[in-house]
């Protein structure tokens, strides 16, 4: 029998009704609980509560606001609430699903801890999960409102920050200097979302995109900053105009930041590209799924978030072992055993899953490491090939180069025009910025002659020939001997066995000129350590 046309049409309709059903984990959300209630743990579970309710269609029962265990049912707005008190701990969990209104069969689930520890701040823990037979989960992320209720009623933190559903707004230089000190915080779990001011703008505190939206939507996965005009300047002194953003743009800091991190690794989107019709909603999806998948990626299951199926599991598992000791009958310990098999077996699902999740995320950061070599290697070739052919047409690279106009300038003026040759460690940028040493035009001739002469002479295989070799009038190449130290740049252990020194036997930190290095072969680039003093060293 031959199919009709509309059969035929309804078949791809049909196809995808059938299709399995996925569980994806949407956001996780890890944080203290302030001291803003007498009792801050049972404040944010009333909290929780009062948000799991006005979802629920109905009243939940008595025992839920007792805090203890419940079930609730209600047309797919189920909730299930579970506690378990020990001497050491207390922890409670609430699981609350939710249909999608507008995507049928897309159901919502909020899984939320609330534990205390004896000595300890109360913990509080989110999971935002989406159930589908959706190929792809085509959302733009945002925490649940009862984040937001929880951090105005009882206070919620992250390390060192105060979660908030409004952002920052930087106004002195005091505190643009500390946004520097926390975007270099190597404790630092949340990203920092910078909005910048334009020069021109009306308002001096309004960037062109939508910060306030964007701070209620991330709240608890990532902080939002607004930094004015003026302000900005603070960033780019510190960090370099590559690693800079100003004239309002907005630029992602992800945790990890330094002073040598790759720029490409912490977004920029510029400000045109906001000023179009289109760039501030496409900016902020982009920022908003960043956030959630970072949260997902950072915060440890089973540490930092806790999963409701392994409480549950636990708190059954504790039931079955009260029951047993109350001579309960043969007939309810079976009930109690076989809910407690089938949450275990969902656990082991909700463990499949996310294994797959990790495997799959692996596979493409594997794709992406390989990719972002392959670009190095290509991006170190190309650098080269360019120098080449303008050394074949009788001209200097660097020929019509200005030198920088102080100290103050030197750091960026290395980033802008040695780079792919030379690059600044961290130590290195930060002593550069207003150094005793007064010559800092002899100390940028010194970096041109490495970026040329000194990487030349290493990419034809030797350093020997560039032993004592003359950089300028009583400057010369040397190695270090005893000197040499090891330091790390991007991950990566080098020892500095180079240096380049002026002479005599000064000590004198405005006369004594050193700029110790070290040659990465993999990106052809000199790397220098430390600069422009001589380096107290155990030889010394």
């Amino acid at each position: 029998m031959q199919a009709s046309p509309i059969w035929k049409a309804l078949v791809p309709l049909f196809a995808r009704m059938a299709g399995p059903v996925r569980e994806h984990e949407v956001l996780r959300v890890a944080a203290t609980i302030g001291t803003r209630k007498q009792k801050p743990a049972n404040a944010a579970r009333q909290e929780v509560l009062a948000w799991a309710q006005r979802r629920s269609g109905g009243r939940l029962p008595q025992e839920a606001w007792q805090h203890r265990d419940f079930e609730y049912f209600s047309g797919g707005r189920n909730s299930i609430g579970v506690r378990i008190q020990t001497e050491q701990a207390d922890v409670w969990a609430i699981r609350a699903e939710d249909p999608d209104k507008q995507i049928p069969g897309r159901i919502w689930t909020t899984e939320v801890v609330v534990g205390t520890l004896a000595d300890q701040a109360p913990r509080f823990s989110l999971r935002l999960l989406a159930s589908t037979s959706e190929d792809e989960l085509d959302i733009e992320p945002h925490v649940p409102g009862l984040v937001q209720q929880v951090a105005e009623h009882c206070g919620l933190a992250r390390g060192c920050n105060v979660l908030a559903a409004t952002p920052r707004v930087i106004r002195s230089y005091e505190e643009a200097d500390d946004l520097c000190d926390q975007m270099v915080d190597q404790n630092r779990k949340l990203p920092l979302f910078v909005l910048t001011v334009p020069e021109a703008g009306t308002n001096e505190e309004e960037p062109l995109l939508d910060a306030d939206s964007l701070a209620r939507a991330t709240l608890g996965i990532a902080i939002v900053v607004v930094v004015p005009a003026p302000f900005t300047w603070g960033i780019t002194d510190r960090f370099g105009k590559q690693r800079s953003v100003f004239g309002g743009a907005v630029r992602v800091y992800l945790p990890g930041f330094a002073e040598d991190a790759s720029p490409y690794n912490h977004r920029l989107v510029i400000a045109d590209h906001l000023a179009t019709q289109d760039g501030p909603a496409q900016c902020a999806r982009w920022i908003r799924t960043l956030a959630a998948y970072e949260s997902v990626r950072r915060t440890l299951l089973g540490d930092e978030v806790l999963a409701f199926a392994a409480i549950r599991s636990s708190r059954l598992k504790q039931r079955q072992q009260e029951l047993a000791n109350e001579g309960a009958s043969d007939v309810e310990q079976l009930k109690a055993a076989e809910l407690r098999i089938a949450t275990l077996e969902k656990q082991v699902e909700e463990e499949r899953a996310a294994q797959e999740y990790y495997a799959s995320e692996h596979d493409r950061a594997e794709q992406r490491a390989e990719a972002a070599e392959e670009q190095q290697r290509a991006s170190a070739f190309r650098v080269q090939q360019l120098l080449s052919q303008i050394e074949q047409q009788g001209e200097k690279a660097d020929a019509t180069l200005s030198l920088p106009d102080s100290w103050a300038d030197f750091a960026n003026w290395c980033d802008s025009n040695l780079a792919g040759r030379v690059v600044l460690s961290p130590v290195a940028r930060r002593a550069v910025k207003s150094p005793e040493f007064t010559d800092f035009s002899l100390a940028a001739n010194c970096l041109l002659w490495l970026a040329n002469e000194g990487r030349n002479s290493r990419i034809s295989g030797g350093d020997g020939s560039i032993r004592e070799e003359p950089v300028s009038d009583g400057v010369r190449n040397a190695h270090c001997g005893k000197d040499s130290f090891d330091f790390s740049w991007q991950g990566n252990q080098y020892t500095a066995d180079w240096h380049i020194k002026n002479g005599g036997n000064t000590r004198d930190p405005s006369r004594c000129l050193r700029i110790y290095y070290a040659w990465d072969g993999s990106t052809q680039q000199m790397i220098v350590a430390d600069m422009p003093y001589h380096r107290r060293t155990g030889a010394t």
